[in-house]
């Protein structure tokens, strides 16, 4: 069985954060009159909200798959197949690594 992880993966969108020196808007908050703290109003385009809620409605895992596989670890039937294993690893590794160079 082979990983995805495709919440990473959503149309070559990046998320980054800006930070900013702590205390800076506070000093100005401070000593302006009024007490309120200030907002900032932010919208999404209509393409970011399609792809956000595809992705939160986007199952990671297969629960039912997860309880098969917890009810035969506690029967003791659970079995590891080391060649599947050995061979989606050496999938995995294959796709970080084109990844990289592609």
């Amino acid at each position: 069985m082979k990983i995805d992880d495709s919440s990473k993966k959503t149309a070559g969108i990046g998320v980054s954060t800006t930070q900013t020196r702590a205390g800076k808007g506070t000093e100005k908050a401070a000593g302006a009159s009024n007490s309120k703290a200030p907002s900032a109003n932010v919208t999404l385009s209509s393409q970011v909200q399609a792809l956000t809620s595809q992705v939160s409605s986007a199952s990671v895992f297969d629960t039912k798959k997860v309880e098969e596989i917890k009810a035969a670890i506690a029967g003791g039937q659970f079995q590891v197949n080391a060649e599947r294993v050995a061979d989606g690893l050496m999938d995995t590794v294959k796709d970080l690594i084109s990844a990289r160079r592609g």
